[in-house]
């Protein structure tokens, strides 16, 4: 069975699935749902794991089959991985992990753009028709913009890769001086630049930040951590969708139904919320908008994101 066989079939046999799950708010109809943002990693191997430590609770085998397992609002029918670890070798892990795994549609990797391997290490990877972007920290690209070292950059646009990029509520401006210098490169902003979700108000300044992407057509953002910004301190993540309303709007509202992806943060996210709760608060979120807009938060926009649409073998 090739990958795209998988997803089509994987959402059929879920639909009964869905009612028992999804409550009244379930489609009728079968959804693609890819979570664009998964942590895979197996502490159980030989040479172990850089993270996550040894005395946190995420600090546990996490593959496919666990992921597949959990109680869903909705069901998953793929994944994209994205890095979370610092060696290289680990992107061939994840690749190597995939090869057999058509639940897993793409991989974003980590890779150092300012290392001296960084080209010979772009070209190995990409080859692979799995490997479909890297993971970035926002500082580390904005000291390469601000020295004008777009190089490493303009070889992600040539590769036809996407770039993550993480960071706080200061990523959205990291983002927009990157995008002047290359325009062509797709870009998706992590968990919302982590803003801390409240009672209180967004702050206006992270508001303006988003705000800032809106005309930027190659720069999508992904809907994810919310519970873990609501969970800080110690506190515990509210599970109403009301609560995460005014900060979900003003990113809605900023990239619009074409640029928004779905993405959990699992296993991390366990730390606020339990699986269906994530899943509950933004499919409800984006459902209210219409069943176009969320099959293309589910799906549609993280497919033109990442590319994964139409390859050979999916």
């Amino acid at each position: 069975m090739d990958r795209r066989t998988f997803l089509t079939t994987g959402a059929l046999a879920c639909t009964g699935a869905i009612a028992s799950h999804g409550g009244d708010r379930a489609a009728s109809e079968p959804l693609e749902i890819i979570d664009c943002h998964t942590h895979f990693y197996d502490p159980k191997r030989p040479q172990g794991v850089p993270w996550p430590d040894k005395g946190s609770s995420l600090y546990r085998t996490v593959l496919p089959n666990d992921m597949r397992q959990l109680e869903q609002y909705r069901p998953v029918t793929g994944t994209v991985i994205v890095e979370a670890s610092e060696w290289v070798e680990d992107n061939q892990w994840l690749l190597d992990l995939a090869k057999n795994e058509p639940f897993i549609v793409g991989i974003v990797g980590r890779l150092e753009p300012d290392s001296s391997e960084f080209e010979s290490q772009i070209r190995r990877f990409s080859k692979s028709e799995l490997f479909r972007g890297i993971r970035v920290l926002s500082p580390k690209v904005a000291t390469l913009v601000d020295r004008d070292d777009i190089k490493p950059f303009q070889l992600l646009e040539q590769h036809g890769l996407t770039l993550d990029i993480n960071g706080g509520p200061d990523t959205p401006m990291v983002i927009t001086k990157l995008s002047k210098k290359v325009p062509g490169l797709t870009i998706v902003l992590n968990h919302i630049a982590n803003v801390a979700v409240t009672r209180d108000p967004p702050p206006s300044e992270w508001k303006s930040a988003i705000e800032s992407l809106r005309p930027l057509r190659n720069v999508f953002c992904k809907i994810s951590a919310l519970v873990e910004g609501a969970a800080r301190d110690g506190k515990s993540a509210p599970k109403e969708l009301d609560f995460y309303r005014p900060t979900i709007d003003i990113v809605w509202d900023a990239f619009g139904e074409d640029r928004v992806i779905y993405g959990s943060n699992w296993p991390v996210c366990e730390l606020a919320a339990d699986y269906a709760t994530v899943q509950r608060i933004t499919m409800d979120y984006a459902h209210e908008h219409g069943e176009s807009a969320l099959k293309k938060f589910c799906s549609v926009n993280a497919s033109q994101a990442y590319r994964w649409i139409n390859r050979p073998g999916r």
